[in-house]
């Protein structure tokens, strides 16, 4: 069950925003190995935010998933997520952070019940 969000100040319109998707549910699931059925992903563009005191583009993403991160993929995932920014939306690498939170099945909820 992985779910990403994706928050930038870069202005992302709808068609860009479905590429974008697209592209991380895709190299979501290649890296993590586990089925794109499976996988959740939103962007919220225009968002008002500074990063090394500048306002210049930048991105901020938070991925959780019920197993298939850590140390040994983490990096893999940030790599591929940075370069999907940087090709559709001219993000460097270098002003992309992204936190990983591996989470217990019966802390995440779904179907009226628990993982």
């Amino acid at each position: 069950m992985p779910q990403l969000s994706l928050t930038t100040n870069v202005p992302v319109d709808a068609v860009v925003a479905s590429d974008i998707i697209k592209d991380c549910s895709k190299a979501l699931a290649r890296v993590i190995g586990k089925p794109e059925s499976y996988v959740m992903v939103s962007i919220n563009g225009s968002v008002p935010m500074s990063f090394a005191a500048s306002e210049e583009p930048a991105a901020y993403g938070e991925l959780m998933s019920i197993g298939g991160i850590g140390p040994g993929v983490n990096g893999k995932l940030s790599a591929a997520l940075a370069e999907i920014l940087e090709t559709k939306l001219s993000i460097s690498r270098s002003r992309f952070y992204i936190k990983f939170d591996d989470v217990k099945g019966s802390n995440l909820g779904f179907n009226g019940s628990t993982f």
